[in-house]
């Protein structure tokens, strides 16, 4: 049986680089979900917010 998850991917708000993935269940969780992350290129922790990944 397959899981019902999909691979996102969670981009920096304010670079707009891909520094996380994670996996989500869009039929229980159905916003977007954003956190504050560190992002290495500014090196600072900023808002990051989910994207569709290329399968």
């Amino acid at each position: 049986m397959a899981s019902a998850n999909i691979k996102i991917g969670l981009k920096c708000q304010e670079c707009g680089d891909i520094n996380y993935t994670t996996m989500k269940n869009p039929k229980t969780h159905t916003e977007k979900f954003e956190t504050k992350k560190y992002s290495p290129r500014l090196k600072k922790h900023t808002l990051h917010k989910e994207v569709k990944l290329k399968s």
